[in-house]
């Protein structure tokens, strides 16, 4: 089975205006992302996150290299038909609702009649606007409501890899954590995750890998554990331990020549605290 995304010394340059030369965004990317998994493209702005995505959607022709989608010349229709896409700042019709933004989508994918219907009811329950969120006009929408709404347009057509650009960008905590849970609950349901974003904090707890780019050059890539984990240190979380086991613990270390780093009780996340910190009926 072909790999979902593959691509081989890819690069782009853009020409700039009033002969001005030319600018590099992306130089020798490889990849190879696997069918089912999650994959961030992770790096700072101007990194070529983006402009490798374009490359990989058919929107931006290649400098030099190939890229191809699940077998298939990226840029062709067969390439095209299996990725569904969401921009991070994408234009929706203010006065659609929700529920007439999907169908919408649904109908330029061919969909219609109760096939149709059904689809757009399944997707919005999917990305968490049924009911009355999903017929709200689009102008009374969050930005994280406006993405999960885009979300479901993306997937209308059941494509088997799905990509968005940075989508978290400009969302509230509630809402970043949504989008997350929704990543899961997509690859959950087999679907291939290609998404890139500059908050490495973000990602970590959806993506099975990751490529750091940075100024279109890949610095490292593989799986979030590899690469976070500090080899040569060892910590210990223990509950339940007094004063006095804790200074015998210290001096046992100390004595087989371990150099303790740090002691104190564990951190919790930020966004963890302030979502433990909200009114329950603002978490949802």
């Amino acid at each position: 089975m072909s790999a979902a995304v593959w691509t081989q010394s890819l690069r782009k340059e853009f020409t700039l205006g009033w002969g001005r030369g030319r600018v590099l965004a992306v130089e020798g990317l490889d990849l190879e992302i696997k069918r089912g998994e999650v994959f961030g493209l992770l790096g700072p702005n101007g990194s070529g996150k983006s402009t490798a995505m374009k490359m990989i959607l058919g929107l931006l022709r290649p400098t030099a290299g190939r890229a191809e989608v699940c077998g298939n010349l990226a840029g062709t229709l067969a390439a095209r038909k299996q990725i569904g896409f969401l921009p991070e700042n994408p234009y929706f019709p203010a006065f659609l609702s929700g529920l007439e933004l999907v169908r919408y989508y649904g109908k330029l994918c061919g969909l219609g009649g109760k096939a149709l219907e059904g689809r757009v009811a399944e997707l919005l329950s999917l990305v968490r606007l049924g009911g009355e969120a999903g017929r709200r006009p689009l102008r009374t929408y969050s930005k994280g409501m406006l993405q999960r709404a885009g979300l479901a347009g993306a997937l209308v057509s059941d494509p088997e890899i799905v990509m968005l650009d940075e989508p978290t960008a400009g969302v509230d905590p509630a809402g970043s954590r949504e989008i997350r849970d929704l990543i899961r609950e997509l690859k959950e349901r087999g679907k291939t995750v290609i998404f890139s974003s500059h908050l490495l904090e973000q990602v970590e707890d959806v993506a099975d890998r990751v490529v750091i780019l940075h100024r279109g050059q890949k610095l490292r890539e593989g799986r979030l554990e590899d690469l976070l984990t500090m080899s040569g240190e060892w910590q210990v979380r223990a509950r339940g331990l007094g004063e006095a086991q804790r200074r015998e613990l210290h001096a046992w270390l100390v004595q087989h020549g371990a150099e303790v780093l740090g002691e104190g009780s564990p951190r919790e996340r930020l966004e963890d605290y302030f979502l433990r910190n909200l009114p329950e009926r603002e978490r949802r």
